[in-house]
């Protein structure tokens, strides 16, 4: 296939020439970004019911309430409305946009202040205030989703999987929990994942449109007209936080990841046991502080231990050693003894389960091995003139297989003469039910 040919087929694969819907796509989604009547209460009870599966931990709850919440329509319409170059548009999405914050937030701080139920380790509301790469990804390529379904015209479920994989809502929530508990760090941290959210989405949905080449609003109509000064602000405020807060998140994500292959790797230096960790992060720098518990480390040690930390990617600035050493310890013994007997626990209970798992295999082993001894022996009882039975699994290759085989089971007798048809077809009937799996028999004469 030529260069040029190759190249005319990946375009028809990609192109959308003949599946667009533009006008039913700008109509859709103008109508989509208005938030009265039906669609305030919808958007109250969606909130109400992310709050109560964050407040007990149940994701088909969250899951449920994100199909029904209609949060994502200003978010598209303001990357629409910059697309497009739609003043009007832009204005009345940001309107909406803040009507539906200021609402998912006080209907969910009106629950959590009200409910009588408090969990001690609320994990789906405390995963909402720190935010990851993989939040900025599932936002970006969600928002590239999201468009394009709305661009088409054979409509399907994407924008319900989009709903549930953005996770717009759910931040919200957290951000009425973190309210009503006056807790600084889950609002903004909540905000801080709900503002990368929407901004992706809105920058996602912006280039797509750029890239279907949606049609401009008219030059001469002056109120919906951005002028191209106007586009550019407004496209530095979205984009340069947005860069900004993913190279930070992917430098912090790295750096977490390297911690904790270094911790994994070497859980000693010399003879202190690194017991604990916590990793401190800052625009600027990024540290490890590790607790050492026993006899102190050498220097030799610990520059052999900084070499490998650098060959992690984690540079001697960024270690801090804490020793505690034996009968110096700073903190409480007891935890400390309790931590290595959990350690220990834990690797007997792995090392059970792995013994646990080999003794199952050898059992199955020596049970079909008996099993196959038992039916060679009960072949020879019902046919006398079998010289030979041999018994076990069989992998069928063929020339064109590329590694893979199928599996089967096959019993090869050696006779002098072939069996009857009619004793083959017994035979195999019995073998089948004796074995309890399906039977291959050869016939060998032996001649």
């Amino acid at each position: 296939m030529t260069k040029k040919k190759l190249r005319y087929q990946l375009s028809r694969l990609v192109s959308m020439a003949d599946d667009l819907d533009r006008e039913g796509a700008s109509e859709s989604i103008r109508n989509g970004i208005h938030f009265r009547g039906a669609n305030v209460f919808i958007l109250a009870c969606a909130i109400v019911i992310a709050s109560v599966g964050l407040n007990v931990n149940s994701i088909p709850v969250i899951i449920g309430a994100m199909l029904i919440s209609p949060v994502m329509a200003p978010i598209l319409g303001f990357g629409f409305g910059l697309g497009i170059q739609d003043n009007q548009l832009v204005r009345q999405s940001l309107k909406n946009f803040l009507i539906m914050v200021v609402i998912s937030i006080g209907a969910s701080f009106v629950y959590f202040l009200l409910t009588p139920l408090h969990l001690e380790n609320p994990t789906e509301l405390l995963a909402r205030t720190n935010p990851t790469l993989y939040d900025v990804l599932i936002a970006l390529f969600g928002g590239f989703a999201g468009i394009l379904e709305l661009s088409r015209k054979k409509k399907g479920t994407v924008i319900s999987g989009v709903a549930i994989a953005t996770a717009l809502m759910p931040p919200l929530c957290t951000v009425g929990y973190g309210l009503s508990l006056l807790n600084l760090r889950y609002i903004f941290g909540a905000l801080y994942l709900f503002t990368i959210n929407s901004i992706f989405i809105a920058l996602a949905t912006f280039l797509t449109v750029k890239y279907l080449k949606y049609p401009l609003v008219a030059e001469n109509d002056v109120r919906r007209r951005l002028s191209k000064r106007s586009v550019t602000i407004v496209l530095i405020i979205v984009i340069v936080p947005s860069i900004l807060s993913a190279v930070q998140i992917v430098r912090e994500s790295n750096f977490n990841r390297h911690v904790q292959q270094l911790v994994s790797n070497y859980s000693t230096i010399g003879s202190s046991f690194i017991y604990d960790h916590k990793t401190h992060y800052s625009s600027r720098h990024a540290t490890v502080e590790l607790m050492l518990a026993g006899p102190a480390p050498t220097q030799t040690e610990i520059d052999d231990f900084y070499t490998a930390a650098e060959s992690m990617g984690i540079g001697r600035s960024q270690i801090m050693l804490k020793s505690s050493p034996a009968g110096h310890y700073s903190g409480s013994e007891t935890e400390l003894v309790k931590q290595l007997y959990d350690a220990s626990e834990e690797r007997m209970a792995t090392l059970s389960d792995s013994i646990m798992r080999l003794n199952d295999s050898l059992r199955a082993y020596h049970a079909q091995d008996a099993l196959s001894d038992a039916v060679a022996h009960e072949i020879v009882v019902q046919y006398p003139q079998v010289r030979r039975v041999v018994l076990g699994n069989a992998h069928t290759l063929t020339p064109d297989s590329e590694g893979s085989s199928k599996v089967g089971f096959v019993v090869l007798i050696e006779l002098p003469e072939l069996l009857p048809k009619a004793d083959v077809d017994r035979l195999q009937s019995w073998l089948k039910v004796r074995m309890g799996r399906d039977v291959d028999i050869i016939q060998n004469t032996n001649r």
